[in-house]
């Protein structure tokens, strides 16, 4: 099996992580083709900020306010002024929302856990959260936790946490959520790469997400929801901190090629998909085109309620209400008065409302290939 960038003690420690799982496997069942609703027992979450309920915060210090003001009421981990994508997906499903894995205090794995933390690449990265922003839990790292995770939950679970972690049985019974790939892309152009550059890396990007959906399969994970990445062009801090041309500029305002190269870091994670279809085949792997829906909201924005969606509700100054040395939450950035009628959150995430219209829109398979709702993600056929 090729390992793409993993490097020898990455690839060394995945090895040994798969050899305990052999040592400990056990018989699982097979996918379910009935045509009944899922009944998924837990969550397992991998990605970046767009799916972080608190993993980078409870590492390097809470978000501050008014991040969390629309729904919380304080901030909760979370990048937004409510909930994430995510935490939508685990309403649906009928489960509380998810703990970080990372978070110490008050959490509940019962459910699953997440793995994500703001800032995470699928590769990692040669700089420090406090030089690039960009977090040191890479994709491999969030695979390594969780995998730390399901080898010691058995011997817990006789305990006094018996009620706080998830039964055996949840491992194979759980949805398996990844939405991350963005970081990569703007990580290269800030680091100085031009497009072409970046568009070299996808890959080898692609060929690592689809390692660690293999490493989870072999540990026992059937039901897999992964979403493509957004427009990354439409967000303020790309717009404001890149050289952008006016002709580079499309229709609705947003950097073309950075679009474009999402499109194709898409297309490629969507042939992957499907051959890991036909190499592991007792997997359910539903791949959601969130970018077309993103993307529609942005282009129509004023048909479905919002305003100035290239702008940030939580800023400060300029024409996209973003200023990285002013940031959301600063003295001088803070949120506008109605984040209900704003896509774009900080510049960098979206609103709690530009969540719920994106999810409204993907929870019905609408943009899902196979086109299978969510809570039909554990059927291979259609």
């Amino acid at each position: 099996m090729k390992y793409g960038n993993f490097c020898a003690l990455e690839v060394l420690i995945v090895l040994r992580l798969l050899h305990s799982s052999v040592v400990e496997c056990r018989v699982v069942p097979e996918t379910s083709t009935a045509a009944g609703p899922c009944k998924f027992a837990a969550i397992f979450n991998f990605g970046d900020s767009n799916s972080d309920t608190g993993g980078l915060s409870a590492a390097f210090g809470e978000i501050g306010s008014p991040a969390g003001e629309t729904f919380f009421g304080h901030p909760a981990g979370r990048y937004c002024d409510g909930r994430l994508k995510i935490d939508f997906i685990a309403e649906s499903l009928g489960l509380p929302f998810l703990s970080a894995y990372l978070d110490s205090v008050g959490t509940n794995f019962s459910h699953g856990a997440n793995f994500a933390t703001a800032g995470s690449t699928i590769r990692p990265q040669n700089t420090t959260f406090r030089q690039s922003g960009f977090s040191p839990v890479s994709l491999l790292d969030q695979f390594v936790e969780f995998s730390d995770f399901y080898r010691r939950a058995p011997a817990l679970r006789k305990g006094i946490y018996s009620e706080l972690l998830p039964t055996e049985e949840a491992f194979t019974e759980a949805l398996y959520t990844f939405d991350i790939g963005q970081n990569d892309l703007t990580a290269g152009y800030f680091s100085g790469m031009s497009t072409v550059q970046v568009k070299d890396l996808v890959p080898d990007l692609i060929l690592n997400l689809s390692n660690i959906i293999r490493y989870i399969y072999a540990r026992g994970g059937r039901y897999f929801w992964i979403h493509n990445t957004g427009p990354v062009g439409c967000l303020p801090y790309v717009m404001d901190t890149q050289l952008i041309t006016a002709g580079q500029v499309d229709h609705i305002g947003c950097a073309d090629p950075f679009n474009e190269v999402a499109k194709y870091f898409n297309g490629k994670l969507k042939e992957a998909v499907s051959q890991l279809r036909d190499e592991l085949p007792l997997a359910a792997l539903t791949y959601v085109d969130v970018n077309s829906v993103m993307y529609d909201l942005y282009e129509h924005a004023s048909k479905y309620g919002f305003r100035h969606p290239l702008k940030a509700c939580c800023g400060h100054g300029g024409k996209f209400n973003y200023n990285q040395h002013h940031g959301c939450g600063s003295p001088l950035g803070q949120s506008c008065k109605e984040p209900s009628k704003a896509i774009n959150w900080d510049g960098v995430h979206y609103t709690e409302a530009g969540n719920k219209w994106v999810f409204d829109k993907i929870v019905n398979g609408s943009y899902s290939d196979p086109p299978f709702p969510l809570h039909m993600a554990c059927r291979r056929n259609p």
